[in-house]
């Protein structure tokens, strides 16, 4: 079954993170999903801007969709106008494209020049808007369009939270419900406890969440990310224990088993970011014993 028909049929679903290989070959890259066939329900494919290389993210959707995976588009508004986010959908259309994930954190609300306001002012909601014009076979200036794309979407969201929801927060969320968003990922969840208080305060909107969960690996990669993507995001006790762990990869396996053996009683699926470990996805999976089928 499709991602989708999986989150309406109310299935705990498994999806993952791929990194989109730098140039034009992805044959790595499919004999690493190759043994998770039928394991997970979908992949995910980010788009990825490294200075002075190329990731192709499109090419890598296309070639996951012609081996019977299900791709999902990975997408952003920041660095793109309306006509260039329409042109983005209607390429990824073409290649069988029929999932995105898009988040609400990469626009901005102001710009210091003329040229960033004009630029950057494209958020979420405004992205429904260029996909509702798709969905009905036209393109933002009126125009009939030859293909009428129907995208399965999916909003990123922040959990870090708990209890604490700002408002704000809950009134995007159930503007995002309303604009279509039909499943929301959150940030990565390392608390049970914390993401509980999360899950009784968004329940009422009743649109599927999914926790992401990252594939910690060692002390180091669990203080890298504290200090270079968000502080505290990897709790101290969590860092100790693979310090300490004779074997590291067991200590990462347990770690991210009891996760999973939690989160199944507070929402509808996992998605895992390897960060450059799609090699050992399966580990993971055997341990938590997760399969799509």
């Amino acid at each position: 079954m499709s991602l989708q028909e999986n989150l309406r049929n109310k299935r705990f679903i498994v999806t993952s993170e791929i990194q989109p290989p730098i140039g034009t070959g992805v044959q790595d890259l499919i004999r690493n999903v190759e043994r998770i066939r039928g394991r997970v329900d979908a992949l995910t494919v980010p788009e990825l801007k490294i200075e002075g290389l190329v990731t192709d993210t499109m090419g890598t959707c296309q070639a996951l969709k012609d081996q019977k995976f299900d791709p999902i588009l990975q997408t952003t508004c920041r660095e793109k106008n309306r006509v260039e986010i329409q042109e983005h959908l209607i390429r990824a259309s073409e290649s069988g494209v029929e999932n995105i994930l898009t988040f609400t954190e990469d626009y901005r609300i102001t710009g210091d020049s003329l040229q960033e306001i004009m630029f950057f002012h494209v958020d979420t909601g405004k992205l429904f808007t260029v996909i509702e014009s798709l969905r009905e076979g036209r393109d933002i200036s009126g125009k009939e369009i030859r293909v009428k794309p129907n995208f399965f979407v999916g909003s990123g969201i922040d959990s870090s939270w708990g209890k604490k929801v700002p408002d704000l927060e809950l009134r995007e969320m159930e503007e995002l419900a309303g604009l279509g968003t039909q499943y929301f990922l959150t940030t990565p969840i390392f608390d049970l406890d914390s993401f509980h208080e999360f899950m009784k305060k968004v329940g009422p909107i009743h649109i599927p969440v999914v926790a992401e969960i990252i594939l910690v690996r060692s002390a180091e990669m669990g203080l890298f990310l504290n200090k270079h993507v968000k502080p505290g995001m990897v709790p101290n006790h969590i860092i100790e224990k693979l310090a300490k762990a004779p074997d590291k990869e067991k200590a990462s396996i347990e770690i991210v088993s009891d996760l999973v053996k939690g989160l199944r009683d507070l929402c509808q699926g996992v998605h895992f970011i390897p960060i450059g470990a799609e090699d050992r996805i399966s580990k993971y999976l055997d341990a938590a014993k997760l399969s799509s089928l």
